[in-house]
């Protein structure tokens, strides 16, 4: 049990994050949970007696306060799982020439500059700890796309997101490179289409449910959210101690396989 112990912030409470939230409690971890929607994350905390946090995480004072609560309650902080996101289409995200100005605004905020500020606060409380029996001092995983490897211009031509996934992508490499002496391992995985309500909404059309079993053959379409968060917590664990600055494709084959 990899993370049996461990005291592990989950940004989001539903979908991915709440896939790897519940695994990850049934492994003996011990949990905070961050996210806007106070009636989901409440009711997770709940069902698998995490502690909660509940506030808007892309206002910059958030991420101090989710590490103070997750110090008050645990006096430490082993690894951080940015699940966390949206999808801009409704705010105005779409091809470059097309995408508004609040759309690109709320997509970054949401998608990379909400990473940087976690990964800001947790990785200065990180440095503080002493390192484990491996040499750890802690790990991060964050939450990528393979729209950023594997662009699909006809269905999801959202520039936005793939701009700021392209980011969490180059932070986390760089972040993976300085602290690794450390003792902080960063790692990305990148999903394909994940059935969550937020992916289920995006994919009604008849073709492009055609285009999911084309693409992500391996899941006979979309890929379950607890195939996503299995890898994340494996890379979480102490079994992937050896392993930084990767991008892990969980995608069905999208990445791989012609459309």
């Amino acid at each position: 049990m990899p993370l049996h112990g461990k005291v592990l912030i989950c940004t989001g409470s539903t979908g991915i994050a709440a896939a790897a939230a519940r695994l990850a409690a049934s492994d003996g971890a011990r949990l905070l949970l961050a996210a806007s929607d106070e009636e989901s994350v409440a009711g997770l905390a709940a069902e698998i007696a995490a502690e909660c946090w509940i506030g808007d995480l892309a206002r910059p004072a958030s991420a101090d306060s989710i590490l103070s609560l997750c110090l008050a309650k645990f006096g430490r902080v082993d690894a951080l799982f940015q699940a966390a996101g949206l999808s801009g289409r409704r705010f105005g995200d779409g091809p470059v020439h097309e995408c508004t100005d609040e759309g690109w605004e709320v997509t970054l905020n949401a998608n990379l500059c909400t990473v940087f500020q976690m990964s800001r606060a947790v990785i200065g409380r990180m440095l503080q700890q002493a390192p484990d029996a491996n040499g750890e001092r802690g790990s991060i995983v964050n939450l990528g796309s393979v729209l950023e490897l594997r662009p699909e211009p006809r269905h999801f031509a959202h520039h936005a997101y793939a701009a700021a996934k392209g980011g969490v992508v180059a932070l986390s490499r760089s972040m993976a490179a300085y602290y690794a002496p450390h003792g902080i391992r960063v790692n990305v995985v990148a999903p394909g289409v994940v059935r969550t309500p937020a992916g289920e909404r995006s994919v009604q059309a008849p073709e492009i449910l055609e285009l999911l079993r084309r693409k992500q053959p391996l899941t006979d379409g979309m890929v379950e959210a607890l195939d996503v968060a299995k890898v994340a917590l494996g890379l979480l664990g102490d079994e992937s101690r050896a392993i930084t600055g990767q991008v892990i494709a969980v995608d069905g084959g999208w990445s791989v396989v012609e459309g």
